[in-house]
């Protein structure tokens, strides 16, 4: 396979349960589960055998209810959480031949913060809300092995400038912001060195609709102009329309439908997604 046809990311048979199973939830027949969850030992397969790729330049779309399994999904993928099975392989990253969930701590530290970028739903769980703006990018790039002062803080600054935050208030603390700014601070934050893939999780729950808009303009305007690789996370299919090139849609841990965005809009194959189609249009 040629760099051209590589996927950015390659996902294979990724599974992530709470709980040791028991014989009734561990053999084939997983009918005895009540969604993802097994009465009997009281185990929780939050991701069961998910399977997916991205490529170059690619909005991937993530779509299910609270419960689906697509924010451990995200978890999984960025190192928050531990994988309890199943591969994932990055092309920017030992020309993709390596298990990045198999890697040591080092290395995914590593890919962390030179491969991949994460915007989180909360944004506490991406920023520091007691250090500037700009101090927040600045620990990105240090963990990164930067160390001239100067050049960290003009990065830091045209990102800022980049995401629309006011250059008066780089040295301002995020508690201060509102959540559409907060969010922007994240997206400067997770660009700052311009990894190839981006991870967004549930980035505008909470916010207005006009500032939904906002934040949505602005990712699709980064996308376009920095052609990365973005895999985002959403309960709501509106968002998904607006970005994603391809959807995959999640139920109870497992891809239930996945194709073009285009075609899971117009023609949607499981009842699940006609459901939310419908709920869309309606």
């Amino acid at each position: 396979m040629s760099d051209f046809e590589q996927p950015v990311l390659s996902v294979s048979l990724l599974n992530k349960q709470y709980g040791n199973g028991c014989a009734s939830c561990r053999s084939s027949r997983r009918d005895r589960l009540i969604k993802n969850y097994c009465p009997v030992c009281g185990t929780v397969y939050a991701c069961r055998d998910i399977t997916f790729e991205v490529h170059a330049g690619e909005i991937l779309g993530v779509v299910g209810e609270s419960g689906s399994g697509k924010s451990t999904l995200m978890q999984c993928l960025y190192f928050d959480q531990d994988v309890s099975g199943g591969g994932a392989y990055i092309s920017a990253y030992k020309n993709g031949q390596a298990n990045i969930f198999a890697e040591s701590s080092q290395q995914k530290r590593y890919i962390r913060n030179h491969i991949m970028g994460k915007v989180y739903q909360n944004p506490v769980m991406g920023l520091k809300m007691d250090f500037t703006a700009i101090g927040n990018i600045a620990e990105k790039l240090i963990a990164a092995g930067n160390r001239n002062v100067g050049r960290m803080e003009a990065r830091g600054m045209g990102l800022l400038e980049h995401v629309n935050i006011p250059v008066y208030r780089a040295k301002e603390v995020p508690k201060n912001f509102s959540g559409g700014m907060r969010q922007r601070v994240q997206i400067a934050k997770a660009l700052s060195n311009n990894p190839p893939l981006l991870l967004l999780d549930e980035v505008t729950t909470g916010l207005d609709l006009p500032v939904q808009a906002s934040v949505l303009d602005l990712i699709k305007k980064i996308q376009r102009e920095r052609d990365i690789s973005v895999v985002v996370v959403s309960h709501d299919l509106g968002v998904i329309r607006m970005l994603a090139d391809r959807t995959v849609v999640m139920l109870d841990g497992r891809i239930i439908e996945q194709g073009l965005t285009d075609q899971i809009l117009e023609d949607p194959q499981h009842n699940y997604t006609q459901h939310l189609v419908q709920a869309l249009l309606g």
